[in-house]
């Protein structure tokens, strides 16, 4: 990249004035302590970092003046027409991702070098004939995910690409007593 000064843009400058995108995560719980993950499409544009892994938790982005606790219900009823859950906690600080090299202007816009996640953990307490993928449940949405399945919390950070393994671990960090706690309290 190249200034109209003629000088060149190293991808560290690049990167450094980017910022972050800020979003909302969710940990879905089912009442048997596992986590609901889905398996993202892939949509042919330039952005393919994820087509190896495409796995991941249901997450997206704060609508300007919007409470990030009803941004996370927003983005899982847009994802996964989720409606009938319950807030068992949030992370306690942010967590960081950065994109990679390859697709740093390409992904996410171009707008941004990564995402500023504020995680929550929620416990589906309807059906789950309730979770549909393939209808989406506001308008203006298209689906973002074609499978989905019940995964342990730990195992996650093993399913999703490599650039959100450590947010991914965090995350896990962050919730890593409500498995066991929502079994004893739901009996199973």
């Amino acid at each position: 990249m190249t200034t109209t000064t003629g000088t060149s843009v190293t991808e560290s400058e690049k990167r450094a004035s980017l910022p972050y995108r800020d979003c909302v995560g969710i940990a879905l719980f089912s009442r048997a302590g596992d986590v609901f993950v889905a398996r993202r499409i892939t949509d042919g544009g330039p952005d393919t970092s994820e087509v190896a892994s495409p796995w991941q938790m249901p997450q997206g982005g704060i609508d300007p003046g919007e409470d990030p606790l009803v941004a996370a219900r927003r983005e899982l009823l847009e994802e996964t027409s989720v409606r009938q859950v319950r807030l068992l906690a949030a992370a306690p600080e942010p967590i960081f991702y950065d994109l990679p090299d390859l697709v740093l202007g390409v992904a996410l816009g171009g707008r941004y070098r990564g995402q500023r996640q504020l995680w929550y953990a929620l416990l589906h307490e309807g059906p789950e004939s309730e979770i549909d993928l393939a209808v989406p449940s506001l308008p203006d949405c298209r689906p973002e995910f074609d499978a989905w399945r019940w995964e342990r919390l730990e195992a996650l950070p093993d399913l999703v690409v490599s650039f959100k393994r450590d947010a991914y671990r965090k995350v896990v960090e962050a919730f890593h007593d409500l498995p066991a706690r929502i079994r004893e309290a739901e009996g199973t």
